[in-house]
């Protein structure tokens, strides 16, 4: 007698609205942060008196110690089984720090006030991958995580517009400078540094939008705790493939520096400071269109193999970045730039959930942003140095070559069968 074939799941059509919510979080939020993001380093080095190198070192330094606050605020989410009041407690911390940066008056300050900015984001960011995935079927995962990248990219792209228009609209007086020549200069400097000031202050706006949202808004989903269950942030429950991933991650991130140094050579190569939110803006639209087209593109072919063609992208445009040579390229490569996120952005992380579950997704996402963290500190110093004591041929070279070293850990990374994608052709 034939056996009846068994009930076919049908895929929910819509994302939940925890993951809905979330991206229009990181859509207001962004839009605070990357305000300031494009004008940060000529603040510290024009206005503050840093260089380059004390660029890597803020930057580094910064998400390095967010990425071990990642750890364990994922492996606490897990712990009680919820996750909600550390995502509106990181976002509250990242909201009232920001706007400190006005008051800064010398680059160490620049560095404090960073350092709160990020301690926010390592408390909010485990937990709230792992509210995705808690909230989301296996089915869409990577959808989801594209959709939230996209979001947190239109965000990232409305706050240069507005910091353009901003700059733009305040320009008029530092065109009728007059004087002498050195007058004239310190008269641009001056203006230059209040209005970056007042920029910085304005990003409040926004990010007290953000936890509104997610204080009043986010539904809670309980997660099951085992009874018995203590916070245990080892390794040792994690299969191997996960482990290796984690040393491909590594590995990769030492080649990947702050997107901070590609707007240094922007302006090297001659793109103006006016023009580098808008430069910021067009980026940061790629990125959210590609995020949206990736994240599908995941569900039906599966992260790994798009993660392989993104760390190869990557390299490959690094090396056209260091050989680049005027102006116009940059805008070229920056769009080529933002083919590399559509491919790894929703891939990374839905490639976490395929090879540890659900069960302590949030401290396997504390792992994945505690190493990116940990070599984002010697990345950001290294490539410093070498673009302030060499050249960026040399800088972005090493970066292109260690990307491809990554991605020969990567090839011996593989999923469960049960975690992948029916659909998926690596699963047929």
């Amino acid at each position: 007698m034939d056996q009846p074939a068994p009930e076919v799941q049908p895929t929910p059509a819509r994302l939940p609205r925890n993951v809905w919510l979330l991206g229009f979080t990181s859509l207001l939020n962004d839009t605070a942060s990357e305000m300031i993001a494009p004008l940060m380093p000529q603040f510290i080095i024009v206005v503050l008196g840093g260089d380059k190198a004390y660029v890597g070192l803020i930057e580094g330094v910064a998400d390095s110690a967010a990425s071990v606050l990642k750890l364990f605020s994922g492996g606490w989410s897990d712990r009680i089984g919820r996750r909600k009041g550390l995502i509106v407690f990181g976002y509250a911390v990242a909201t009232l720090s920001r706007p400190l940066l006005a008051f800064a008056l010398a680059p160490w300050h620049a560095l404090v006030v960073r350092l709160g900015d990020r301690f926010g984001k390592g408390v909010r960011t485990a937990p709230r991958d792992a509210m995705i995935v808690d909230s989301t079927d296996k089915s869409m995962r990577g959808r989801a995580f594209g959709f939230h990248r996209a979001m947190d990219h239109v965000g990232a792209a409305i706050g240069p517009l507005l910091a353009t228009l901003f700059l733009w609209q305040t320009s008029a007086a530092g065109d009728t400078l007059s004087g002498h020549a050195a007058d004239v200069i310190t008269e641009q400097a001056a203006w230059e540094s209040g209005h970056l000031r007042l920029l910085f202050l304005l990003t409040l706006v926004p990010g007290l939008m953000v936890v509104a949202l997610v204080a009043f808004g986010l539904k809670e989903q309980r997660v099951h705790v085992p009874a018995g269950r203590r916070l245990d942030l080892s390794l040792k429950p994690y299969p191997r493939s996960f482990k290796v991933y984690l040393l491909a991650l590594l590995m990769f991130t030492l080649g990947n520096s702050s997107d901070m140094f590609l707007l240094v050579r922007a302006q090297e190569l001659g793109v103006s400071l006016h023009l580098l939110p808008m430069l910021w803006l067009v980026f940061h639209v790629a990125k959210s269109v590609g995020n949206l087209l990736g994240g599908r593109a995941v569900d039906k072919l599966g992260p790994r193999r798009l993660l392989l063609a993104g760390w190869a992208w990557y390299a490959v445009v690094y090396l056209a970045f260091a050989y680049a040579n005027s102006a116009w390229q940059v805008w070229a490569l920056f769009l080529l730039y933002a083919v590399y996120y559509a491919l790894t952005e929703p891939s990374e992380k839905t490639l976490v959930a395929h090879l540890v579950g659900s069960e302590r997704a949030g401290l396997a996402y504390g792992w994945f942003n505690l190493l990116i963290g940990i070599g984002a500190l010697p990345a950001s110093l290294m490539f410093g140095a070498l673009y302030e004591h060499f050249n960026a041929q040399v800088a972005f070279g090493v970066g292109s070559a260690l990307a491809l070293v990554s991605m020969v850990l990567l090839v011996f990374v593989r999923e469960s069968r049960e975690e992948k994608n029916p659909t998926s052709p690596e699963n047929k």
